[in-house]
């Protein structure tokens, strides 16, 4: 009995210690997230941490691709228009969608976004919550996206605080 207690009491320790540090990482992880955060999205185009999970890429049946775009709290892209247009579909959290020189838009978890082809906008999380939405883009020439200059930091604060 006593060999048992020597080697259960470390096993017990080493157990909670583990615990512990998993719990740490879990923080960082929504565990309800439907999608992960696979690929870091490019600073040039993005402002703030934004990550995609492909879910469907452009081929010989497709003329669109699919994916889980991930905004963290105050990330958003840049102005764009899409040649063929885009459709936003928010599965999580809370952010805007703003065409040029029109007030921004809230979106929220269920909201449906239906961009036309060739209008000038943006779209992210809120200065307080991030945001996840499928992002359906159609191709037209192999071309699914136009980028244009970053959103300043004015231009979003001044939505966030509209709102």
């Amino acid at each position: 009995m006593k060999n048992f207690k020597k080697v259960i009491a470390p096993a017990v320790i080493v157990c909670a210690i583990m615990s512990c540090n998993n719990k740490e990482a879990m923080k960082n992880e929504n565990p309800t997230s439907l999608f992960p955060k696979e690929n870091r999205l490019p600073k040039d185009w993005f402002t703030g941490e934004a990550f995609l999970s492909p879910l469907v890429v452009n081929d010989k049946n497709n003329e669109f691709s699919a994916g889980a775009v991930t905004f963290e709290v105050g990330a958003r892209t840049n102005w764009h228009t899409h040649p063929k247009g885009q459709v936003l579909i928010v599965t999580e959290g809370f952010g805007f969608y703003q065409e040029k020189d029109k007030p921004a838009q809230v979106i929220k978890k269920g909201d449906v976004v239906n961009i036309p082809e060739n209008i000038e906008h943006w779209h992210g999380a809120s200065a307080s919550t991030s945001m996840t939405h499928i992002a359906i883009t159609n191709f037209k020439n192999d071309v699914q996206v136009n980028w244009l200059e970053p959103v300043t930091d004015e231009e979003f604060n001044n939505v966030n605080t509209e709102k």
